[in-house]
């Protein structure tokens, strides 16, 4: 059975459903996507069971229980809601969902409705066929994976443990095919880095603005803090994941070479194309980036506080005091200046590759791409995956995509403009969820 028409419309509607979580707890309205998933596995004969912990940010989770207790067990999770998006830098409507010379558009197309609409549909047919594994097989359909979790994953995992924890568990990403002379390579996500989301605190003293000699303005004392974020220079970090992925992905003995050089990395990643240097980068140093300020009352008043909200990505066995040392550093003489609020720490998590569902990947995907070899990577953003890896779970981040797409054209989509996916990628998707449920599970 051809998939493709299948997944291709609900991806579409997935994306029309326009649940757009800006971090506040009343937004995202998941329901939409978790009402039109649970009547989509429904109809296949699957219980679904909804968690909504807040009104309107819902999940919803289906089973096909498992003959044999002893068997492993896989968890295919897919979140449902998406980043704020701003239309004026889009070519089409990022929630129109139009399909377009053999690309579905829109906010969510890479991140990652397309997975949670191919992982829907392989399940419901699995359901349909009376797949009996030995091992069971759920589907999870997750709220709130943008902004943090606090009412989808890490939720369900605190409170419902035992109903979504299983021994294996799938979500984003990986899987965008690197072509090699000897075989394309497969990147699957084993680890991701730590994020250390904080407030950071600007005081001053209030005045009149029209005599802004030798004010304490919190706005430009903010305007330096900054620029010293922005120009700090962590050092290069070159791990066991980020080594693996570089030995693992067939590249030249020159690049090689400079992907795993600690001293000139930095300078070799200017060389590469956009994405594919900032993902460099990223993996092999603790980020941070300032986001958001709020500050000032009135055009005529002199700040005297101004809030910066701060995105800090860790690498492995970095801990929060670590991150408030680094900090102090990149301030230097204006840390005494500068209160930290509000920091939301997670370490950074792996997974191991030594298991019995990596080699049923590797199988599987040698079907369909006869030759290649699946690569251990890290992820730079949080997935919903940490929350799994603490109750015990082997978890990756994988999909299957064509050759359409590239991972520099699918790095910039990530968070950004003009977001699409190609439905063969859909379809690949789909028949990679059933074959590996066969080949593992049955």
């Amino acid at each position: 059975m051809d998939v493709t028409g299948e997944v291709t419309e609900l991806l579409q509607a997935l994306i029309r459903n326009a649940c757009v979580n800006d971090g506040t707890a009343d937004s995202g309205e998941e329901s939409r996507n978790a009402d039109l998933l649970a009547g989509e596995l429904e109809g296949a004969g699957c219980d679904v069971a909804r968690y909504e912990p807040h009104p309107g940010r819902t999940s919803v989770l289906a089973r096909i229980e498992g003959s044999d207790p002893s068997a492993p067990g896989l968890l295919l999770m897919g979140h449902t809601d998406v980043v704020p998006v701003n239309p004026d830098g889009w070519s089409r409507d990022p929630f129109g969902g139009e399909l377009v010379d053999g690309e579905v558009w829109g906010r969510g197309a890479v991140d990652m409705l397309n997975l949670t609409a191919s992982m829907a549909v392989a399940f419901k047919h699995l359901a349909r066929s009376g797949f009996t594994p030995k091992g069971t097989i759920a589907y999870l359909g997750v709220a709130d994976e943008e902004a943090l979790g606090t009412w989808g994953a890490e939720w369900l995992a605190t409170n419902q443990a035992d109903e979504v924890s299983l021994p294996y568990v799938i979500t984003e990403s990986g899987g965008i095919p690197a072509p090699r002379p000897d075989g394309i390579r497969l990147p699957v996500v084993v680890a991701e880095k730590g994020s250390h989301w904080c407030t950071l605190s600007v005081a001053g003293t209030p005045g009149h603005a029209s005599q802004p000699f030798r004010t304490d303005n919190a706005l430009v004392t903010a305007a330096e803090v900054v620029q010293r974020l922005a120009t700090y220079r962590p050092q290069t970090e070159i791990h066991e994941t980020w080594r693996r992925y570089v030995e693992g992905m067939g590249f030249s003995a020159e690049r090689q070479q400079a992907l795993l050089d600690p001293v000139g990395l930095t300078a070799f990643c200017e060389t590469l194309p956009l994405g594919l240097g900032r993902n460099a980068h990223a993996c092999t140093h603790t980020t941070i980036a300032p986001t958001m300020v709020h500050g000032g009352v009135k055009t005529n008043v002199i700040p005297d506080r101004v809030d910066l909200q701060v995105d800090i990505r860790t690498l492995p066995g970095q801990t929060s005091a670590d991150i408030e040392a680094l900090l102090a550093d990149a301030l230097g003489d204006l840390a005494d200046r500068v209160t930290v609020l509000g920091a939301n720490h997670d370490d950074s998590t792996a997974s191991p590759i030594d298991t019995p569902l990596w080699d049923a990947m590797q199988r599987v995907c040698d079907g369909f791409y006869p030759g290649s070899a699946i690569v251990p990577t890290m992820t730079v953003g949080a997935t919903d995956a940490r929350f799994f890896r603490t109750l015990g779970s082997t978890a990756y981040g994988f999909g299957l995509f064509s050759q359409r797409l590239r991972y520099e054209d699918y790095a910039v989509m990530f968070h950004g403009d003009d977001e699409r996916v190609d439905v063969e990628s859909l379809r690949l998707s789909t028949e990679m969820w059933t074959a590996l449920a066969e080949d593992f599970l049955a």
